[in-house]
């Protein structure tokens, strides 16, 4: 709330990406345990090459591959013009509604 505050009185929006999945079955085919993993070793690091990224999972370079092509697909990853993987967000919310049918 003190941060809406802040921004309120400042006249400065907050700014925030949001990706969205049709279904919690999507979300957890997309960011499994060792996808997020990956994304919390590449929060607030910058931009690191994938071999980088594997050293700093302890994983082998190949899937830790495999789960950064499906993470730049998803948009949670971006790509810099080096060819190197950066994680551009400074937090990751999960949300989602579980209703009574």
């Amino acid at each position: 709330m003190s941060e809406f505050i802040h921004a309120w009185r400042s006249g400065k929006g907050q700014s925030s990406a949001r990706i969205a999945f049709a279904t919690p079955e999507l979300l957890w085919k997309v960011l499994s345990a060792k996808r997020w993993e990956l994304l919390k070793a590449l929060c607030g690091v910058g931009p690191v090459s994938i071999r980088e990224a594997a050293r700093r999972v302890e994983r082998d370079v190949k899937a830790v591959h495999g789960d950064v092509t499906a993470l730049l697909s998803a948009g949670l990853l971006d790509r810099t013009s080096a060819g190197a993987i950066v994680f551009p967000y400074d937090a990751v919310k999960v949300e989602f509604l579980l209703r009574a049918a």
